[in-house]
């Protein structure tokens, strides 16, 4: 049996055991991949300030977010098509994040829908949303989410267009995958992932089919979906979503202090400091590097978390000390559930909780809340300033 001792463990284990498709969805950025690479080497240029001699004992990594009580300061992300890489994936990472005591975000573009985890799990979930153009089907999309019980509204606000993916492009991704000779071949050497999804009858986007007007098929919503995304998005229409949802609002996309204000002043309870994990605009700065200034901009006003490149407990903590009040992870997720289904989200949320809490351990602290950028060395991490 193979030891799983890292998040990459399970990502090398996820790559044999899931889907070429699935699996360069998941695990690639837009363009060049640029900004999808340097979201994690970003990370690794920070270094931590070993301390010695220091009571250890009686640790704690939890926090709120937004309100929320979480084991660590750790989200799991809106992953679109979470339910292609494994048979009933966003279930199975709900209920994994559910006995992990953190939050679970589940995704507009989802094959599970917001009916199935509210009828699988009894933790209060968050759900995403898109800014489309058929303001009906999102606001009926809302409504459900309030019936649901969800806890948070996340607005993701970098998809007016879609980036450039050209692994996507070359692999004709589609859900479920399209009967080419290449990817049938593929197929056939994954027969874990065949027989799971034999299993299940969520083969499609269950948020979206049957519930918008005239999609009740997959080529029905492939004509749909490639005409909804709306450009026109303006912070007028996030004063509407927010009005129609009425409860805790995050606001995720954000990478510049200017609209890291404007969503303060739009009321956004936390911000996602995000650059969609590379997928979007290649050549952005990483994450990361963009936290600082925002911190230091609206810290003090909305909570301020952020997502891109974090494979480790130490790069929750480095963010932490950098001014996130919470982080989220989406592809250290995916490559836990493709390559062992709950048990192994599961075994990725161990992974981060274990090596945030013994590195804060040997930073010196007890107490998450005590941390700061002095665990940090200096000059190695990003700046304010610019």
């Amino acid at each position: 049996m193979t030891v799983i001792t890292c998040i990459e463990d399970l990502r090398q284990l996820y790559e044999k055991r899931v889907p070429r498709m699935f699996y360069d969805y998941a695990d690639s950025g837009s363009w060049t991949e640029g900004t999808y690479r340097d979201n994690e080497s970003a990370f690794r240029r920070i270094k931590l300030r070993q301390r010695v001699a220091v009571n250890m004992e009686n640790r704690s990594t939890a926090v709120t977010m937004v309100g929320q009580a979480a084991k660590m300061p750790v989200a799991i992300a809106p992953v679109g098509l979470t339910g292609m890489q494994h048979a009933d994936g966003e279930i199975h990472a709900a209920r994994a994040a559910e006995k992990a005591g953190i939050p679970f975000t589940l995704s507009t573009m989802s094959i599970c829908s917001i009916e199935d985890i509210a009828e699988h799990t009894s933790a209060p979930f968050w759900f995403q949303l898109y800014m489309m153009r058929d303001r009906d089907a999102m606001a009926r999309m809302i409504a459900r989410a309030k019936a649901a019980k969800c806890s948070a509204l996340v607005l993701t606000l970098d998809l007016q267009v879609i980036g450039q993916r050209h692994k996507d492009l070359k692999n004709g991704l589609s859900a479920p995958p399209r009967p080419t000779l290449g990817n049938l071949v593929n197929l056939a050497t994954k027969p874990r992932w065949c027989l799971g999804m034999l299993g299940t009858k969520r083969h499609t986007f269950r948020n979206l089919v049957g519930h918008v007007k005239e999609v009740s098929d997959m080529k029905s919503l492939a004509a749909w979906t490639n005409e909804q995304f709306d450009p026109r998005l303006s912070w007028a229409d996030i004063a509407w979503v927010k009005e129609q949802w009425g409860g805790k609002l995050i606001l995720k996309g954000i990478m510049e202090v200017v609209d890291a204000e404007l969503a303060v002043q739009a009321g956004a309870d936390a911000i996602v400091v995000s650059n969609h994990g590379g997928r979007q605009l290649d050549g952005a700065p990483a994450s990361i590097d963009a936290l600082p200034a925002i911190v230091a901009a609206v810290g003090d006003k909305t909570e301020v978390w952020m997502d891109g490149g974090i494979r480790s407990g130490q790069d929750v903590l480095k963010a932490w000390a950098l001014g996130a009040r919470g982080t989220m992870i989406g592809r250290a997720m995916v490559y836990g559930l493709g390559a062992m289904g709950e048990a192994g989200v599961t075994k990725a949320l161990q992974c981060i909780h274990k090596e945030l809490d013994v590195t804060m351990a040997f930073c010196g602290h007890t107490r998450l809340t005590d941390v700061g950028r002095h665990i940090l060395v200096p000059g190695t991490f990003p700046q304010t300033a610019g």
